[in-house]
């Protein structure tokens, strides 16, 4: 079997950042797949689930909820690595085009008080594994480590 896509970017070379990481098409639809990069892959520690899974539920609601791409954004959610996040969203862009979009995103969660949405046994199938502070903290972190200065090098997978 041939790799994946993703298996063939070098993550030792990788750094915190904001990939595309594919792009396809639904019929004549395009469909971009972003790398939301949180942490220095084999170097620093994965995220928890519970801080994951409550960054999961603030993103995809404000994602969802956001006036210019609630109606582009087909998926939020973590990588199984626990180093990141993907985002798919219909159309057709470049990893530069969305940072004021995770910017706003991150400020969201890390200013977040309150109840998580969906943090309930009807609504979510694990919900007692929620960490809010963690998901602040991390949110916080990679806006200010990476988004407000991010360099070219955190735009494209290294080669």
């Amino acid at each position: 079997m041939e790799k994946i896509t993703s298996f063939t970017i070098d993550h030792i070379k990788m750094i915190p950042g904001l990939y595309v990481s594919r792009r396809d098409f639904v019929g004549e639809t395009p469909v971009t797949t972003f790398d939301i990069r949180m942490t220095n892959p084999n170097e620093e520690p994965v995220m928890h689930t519970a801080e994951m899974h409550a960054m999961e539920h603030l993103g995809a609601t404000f994602l969802r909820n956001h006036n210019a791409y609630q109606d582009k954004v087909l998926y939020f959610g973590p990588m199984g690595c626990r180093t990141g996040f993907y985002l798919l969203l219909i159309g057709d862009y470049d990893s530069k085009d969305i940072v004021p979009l995770l910017e706003e995103m991150c400020l969201f969660i890390a200013d977040f008080e309150g109840e998580i949405p969906g943090a309930s046994a009807k609504d979510c199938g694990n919900y007692l594994d929620l960490d809010l502070p963690m998901a602040k903290y991390w949110a916080r972190k990679y806006l200010t480590r990476t988004l407000r200065d991010i360099k070219e090098e955190q735009l494209v997978y290294p080669d």
